[in-house]
C-alpha cells in the first residue's frame, strides 16, 4: 500500500503518473506491482498495490466482491441535511465538445450507494466520512454535488478552486490473514479546512 499525493494519475498515455515510480517500488520482485483499484488524479491518500500475480489477483476478487472497507475523508461546502444518511443514485456518463466528459445522476446509469457521515461543521464548510457501496469514476464527487454539498475543490462538479480537491481515501481495511487495515495521513493542502470544521 502507499499514500498516492494528489495531483498524481495512477496511469496516463503522457505525462507523469504513479506508472514511472512502479519500477523503484519492485523491492526484488520479477514483476513491477500493479494498482489494485483506482484514485481519481486529484484525491490523494491509500492506494493498493499487488507485489505478485497471486496477491494481485486475490485483491482484484476483494474489490469486485465488494469486501474492502473503504473511507473517505471530504470538506464540502455547504453542508447536507442531518447527520448521516445513504445516496442512492445512479451514474451515468456524459460528454460535450464544450465541458467533455464527465459523470452525472442518471436513473438509466449504473448503481451507485455511498453512506456519508458529519464529522464536523464550520462556517460554510463540513467535514464528511464517505463510505462508497460501489466503485463508480468519480461516485463520491457527483454524490456530494447531488446532495448540494460539492467537495471544495471540485471546479468540474460545482465545489470551485479552492487549493484542490478536498477528498482523501482515508483509509482500507481488507479481510486478508491476519486482516489489514491502513490509513493515510491528512494532506497539507486539506488541513486548514479540516481544522476549521473541527478536525
Amino acid at each position: 500500500m502507499l499514500d498516492k499525493p494528489a495531483g498524481l494519475p495512477v496511469s496516463a498515455r503522457q505525462g507523469e503518473s504513479l506508472d514511472a515510480w512502479l519500477p523503484a517500488l519492485r523491492l526484488g520482485k520479477k514483476r513491477l506491482p500493479q494498482p489494485a483499484h483506482r484514485l481519481d488524479a486529484d484525491t490523494a491518500g491509500v492506494l493498493v498495490l499487488g507485489r505478485t500475480a497471486p496477491m494481485l489477483a486475490q485483491l482484484n476478487r476483494l474489490f469486485a466482491e465488494r469486501r474492502v472497507e473503504k473511507v473517505y475523508w471530504a470538506v464540502v461546502r455547504g453542508g447536507p441535511d442531518g447527520e448521516s444518511g445513504l445516496v442512492d443514485a445512479p451514474l451515468g456518463k456524459i460528454s460535450s465538445a464544450a465541458r467533455g466528459w464527465r459523470m452525472r445522476v442518471d436513473p438509466k446509469g449504473d448503481a451507485a450507494r455511498s453512506a456519508w457521515r458529519v464529522l464536523g461543521r464550520g462556517t460554510g464548510l463540513v467535514w464528511l466520512e464517505l463510505r462508497p457501496e460501489t466503485g463508480r469514476t468519480h461516485q463520491l464527487r457527483v454524490h456530494c454535488a447531488h446532495l448540494g454539498c460539492p467537495i471544495l475543490g471540485d471546479a468540474m462538479y460545482g465545489g470551485g478552486e479552492a487549493g484542490g480537491l478536498h477528498l482523501l481515501a482515508r483509509s482500507l481495511a481488507l479481510p486478508l490473514e491476519p486482516p489489514l487495515r491502513v490509513e493515510a495521513p491528512v494532506p497539507a493542502h486539506m488541513r486548514a479546512a479540516l481544522a476549521a470544521c473541527g478536525g
